[in-house]
C-alpha cells in the first residue's frame, strides 16, 4: 500500500511532512515502520502564479508518483518476491492468410 497526500490551503504541514517519513522513518511505541510508504505534498507549491496549470499539474503528477516505484521494489525485496520470467508470445496469423 502507498498512501498519497496533497495538502491543501494555508496551513502549516509539518506534521504531514514528519509522516512523509523521507527524513526520519515513523516510529510508535518503539517500533519503527518498516518502509516508507507516504508521500505527502502541498498543493501550495504547484500553484503556477504566471497561469500555466498544465505545467502546474504535471509537475504535481511527478513529485507525488516519484515515490511509488521505489515503495513497491522495497516491498517485493522485503518479502523476497521476485518477478515472474517474461511470457513469450506467439506468432499470430495475419487475417490475408486466412482468407
Amino acid at each position: 500500500m502507498s498512501i498519497i497526500i496533497v495538502g491543501v490551503g494555508p496551513a502549516e504541514f509539518d506534521a504531514m511532512e514528519e509522516l512523509d517519513g523521507d527524513e526520519v522513518r515513523l516510529s510508535s511505541r518503539g517500533r519503527y515502520a518498516e518502509r516508507d510508504i507516504v508521500q505527502f505534498v502541498p498543493f501550495r507549491d504547484y500553484v503556477d502564479r504566471a497561469g500555466n496549470q498544465i505545467l502546474s499539474m504535471a509537475r504535481l503528477a511527478k513529485d507525488v508518483l516519484a515515490e511509488i516505484p521505489d515503495q513497491l521494489l522495497s516491498y517485493m525485496k522485503a518479502r523476497d518476491i521476485k518477478p515472474r520470467p517474461p511470457v513469450t508470445s506467439t506468432p499470430q496469423h495475419s487475417l490475408n492468410s486466412q482468407i
